[in-house]
C-alpha cells in the first residue's frame, strides 16, 4: 500500500459545514504525480455511486442504503409502498428522518452531508497518508462538489413551483 505523506499533508481540511477549499480537478492535479496511473484513473472516474475500491466498496453499501431509506420515507409520505430491500441502519434512519423533517431542501442536504461526512470519518478511521485516507478524502470532496451546485434562489424557485403545483392539485379536488 502506498504512502502519501506529502500529498496528505498538503491537502486542505474538508468540513461538512464549510466551503469547498479546492475543486476536484485541483485535487486530481495534486494527486497526479503521487499516485499510480491506475489509481489516478480510479480517482478521475470516482463518483458517489462508485462501488469498487479501498473504502469505496463499504461507502457504496452505506450510501446506497441511505438513498433507499430516503426513498422509503418519501414513498410512505406519498402513501405508496416501497419494495426495494435494504439494510436498516440506525444512523442512516436518523439522518433520513432529519432530512425529511427539514424546513427546506437545502437544510435537508446539509443534514445528509453532515451524516455522510461522519460515515466517511468512521470508515477512514485512523488511516493517514494511504489509499483509505486518499479515497475517503476524494469522496468527501465529491460530496462538497455536489453541495456547491445548489443555488439557493434556484432551489427556492423550484420549491415554490412544486408547492404551487401541489396546491393547485389540492384545490382542484
Amino acid at each position: 500500500m502506498a504512502s502519501y505523506y506529502y500529498l496528505g499533508a498538503s491537502l486542505p481540511d474538508l468540513k461538512a459545514d464549510g466551503d469547498m477549499p479546492i475543486t476536484y480537478d485541483e485535487f486530481l492535479g495534486m494527486c497526479e504525480s503521487w499516485v499510480s496511473e491506475k489509481k489516478y484513473e480510479f480517482l478521475k472516474n470516482l463518483t458517489l455511486s462508485s462501488s469498487e475500491g479501498t473504502v469505496v466498496e463499504e461507502w457504496s453499501k452505506i450510501y446506497g442504503d441511505l438513498m433507499k431509506e430516503l426513498n422509503s420515507l418519501r414513498s410512505a409520505a406519498l402513501g405508496k409502498q416501497y419494495n426495494a430491500a435494504f439494510d436498516k441502519d440506525f444512523e442512516n434512519s436518523q439522518a433520513a428522518a432529519g432530512a425529511m423533517a427539514a424546513k427546506n431542501p437545502l437544510e435537508a442536504e446539509k443534514i445528509l452531508l453532515e451524516h455522510e461526512f461522519n460515515v466517511l470519518d468512521t470508515l477512514v478511521g485512523m488511516h493517514s497518508y494511504d489509499d483509505t485516507f486518499l479515497f475517503g478524502y476524494a469522496l468527501k470532496l465529491r460530496l462538497l462538489e455536489r453541495q456547491s451546485c445548489f443555488e439557493t434562489q434556484k432551489g427556492k424557485d423550484e420549491f415554490k413551483r412544486l408547492f404551487d403545483d401541489v396546491q393547485q392539485r389540492v384545490y382542484s379536488l
